[in-house]
């Protein structure tokens, strides 16, 4: 997701932030602030239309009283360009709409090459694991018999139902097939994985117009690359002249993607992005909030959905165990160190984590650099080749220990001596969040503030602390 908008990011928090120091706006600077937001705009590949009617809109408001005469102008304005990217990109979050008789029916459709398959597998564990459906897939892509089988393996490994069919069948005819056994089993959800094409075709259209005709699906979601560009939001829009899609998910946006995709679909489509892809492991899809992501555009961060996947992906047992041994007065050790990073792991790895902290944008380049989940690896092979009892009494690893556990984790000494130092810090910050409620509290307080003392893995440990 940090990849998506980086470059955006960058060059808008930069922009902004020469204004929101300012005490007073004119309008020649206004107008040199929306001649460097058009500019980020178009490198980003939003759509021109789109740019030119956003800029003009945001200079409106900027030169009226409300900025003009505000307390702090610059940060008025900031509030006005959050306010309508939040517009551009639909408002307010899309859910999927499950409202019928069982079973819902959610057909996917995309170009070759989208990322489809996975997505539909993606969608079909979200919605058993946040909406507790059950769930049939099944493929009616006839033209790749690897498709269906990768299907097949997808829906073993997110543990839900799949629904067997052949490369001499009819679309339709499996289609049906499978809605009526989903009937006959009393599943929730069937979601059905159509062929891709090359590029959007009169065969392919009437085909897929054929299979939405006969099984009428609550939800016709298109799959779309964010890497295209707003090419992406052109393909969304030529598919959906030809059928009514009730929205959009875009996929790899953790890639080298510019953003133009996610703020041009709405305008282009008049159709919400209701899902957004940010990884390739399989649980790496999130809904998509128009309003937190215009505060990661902005630096603002997202500690939202920081919180939530901290709720969504801590052991709660283990963090339960540890909170009441920390409370305890017992020492934090390094096997509990290492629990903690592998719950930062669980949560998209260091820099999935940091991109949904607020000021993260207004650090040096070299700085977030640095910041990569080889330090994860790193750390834990370093744990890993220590004894257990050098685990859980760290102030015994002396000079002679060093250099055996270096050499067995294929680092060196001085790797071991960060690693220790890095620890300590976090034995005093774990004794804090004990005091203080736990690591949910303090993110929560991190709302709107840029974080302080933000240094090695200080800010992580606490991941599987809950509130005590």
């Amino acid at each position: 997701m940090q990849s998506m908008f980086s470059n955006l990011s960058e060059r808008l928090t930069k922009v902004l932030k020469n204004l929101s120091g300012r005490g007073r706006l004119t309008e020649d600077n206004i107008r040199e602030t929306m001649r460097d937001i058009r500019m980020a705009l178009l490198e980003a590949d939003v759509a021109l239309p789109i740019v030119k009617d956003f800029v003009e809109q945001i200079q409106v408001k900027a030169i009226g009283a409300e900025v003009m005469d505000s307390l702090t102008p610059g940060q008025a304005l900031i509030k006005i360009v959050h306010d309508d990217l939040v517009v551009l990109m639909g408002a307010q979050c899309d859910t999927l709409n499950l409202q019928t008789q069982p079973p819902a029916v959610i057909l996917m459709a995309g170009l070759q090459g989208s990322g489809k398959t996975t997505t539909t597998a993606k969608l079909a564990r979200w919605l058993k694991q946040n909406q507790k459906k059950s769930i049939l897939l099944v493929s009616a892509d006839i033209y790749r018999p690897a498709a269906i089988l990768q299907l097949e393996a997808l829906a073993r490994q997110v543990e839900v139902e799949f629904f067997p069919s052949q490369t001499n069948q009819d679309p339709v005819f499996i289609a049906q097939s499978a809605i009526q056994h989903a009937k006959s089993k009393l599943i929730d959800v069937v979601i059905i994985d159509t062929a891709g094409r090359l590029h959007i075709d009169d065969e392919m259209m009437a085909e897929i117009k054929r299979l939405h005709a006969a099984i009428h699906p609550i939800e016709t979601l298109f799959v779309v690359d964010s890497m295209t560009g707003q090419d992406a939001a052109n393909t969304s829009k030529a598919f959906n002249d030809a059928l009514p899609l009730t929205g959009v998910i875009l996929t790899k946006t953790d890639g080298d993607a510019r953003g133009g995709a996610a703020l041009s679909i709405r305008q282009i489509t008049g159709k919400p992005i209701k899902f957004i892809g940010v990884g390739e492991k399989i649980d790496a899809i999130e809904p998509f909030y128009p309003d937190r992501i215009a505060s990661r555009i902005l630096g603002m961060g997202d500690v939202v959905s920081l919180v939530e996947e901290v709720e969504r992906n801590i052991d709660r047992d283990k963090a339960e165990k540890l909170a009441k041994k920390i409370k305890k007065g017992k020492s934090f050790d390094l096997e509990d160190f290492r629990d903690q990073l592998r719950q930062v792991g669980k949560m998209g790895g260091i820099m999935g984590i940091m991109s949904k902290l607020p000021g993260i944008g207004n650090l040096p380049a070299a700085a977030k650099d640095k910041i990569n989940d080889k330090m994860l690896f790193e750390i834990e092979a370093i744990i890993n080749s220590m004894t257990p009892k050098e685990r859980r009494f760290p102030a015994i690893i002396k000079g002679s220990h060093k250099r055996r556990i270096a050499s067995g984790s294929g680092t060196d000494i001085q790797a071991v001596n960060r690693l220790l130092k890095q620890f300590t810090m976090m034995q005093k910050m774990m004794k804090k969040f004990s005091k203080q409620g736990g690591i949910l509290k303090l993110m929560r307080g991190l709302q709107g503030k840029i974080p302080g003392g933000f240094g090695g893995f200080g800010g992580f440990g606490g991941g599987g602390l809950p509130p005590t």
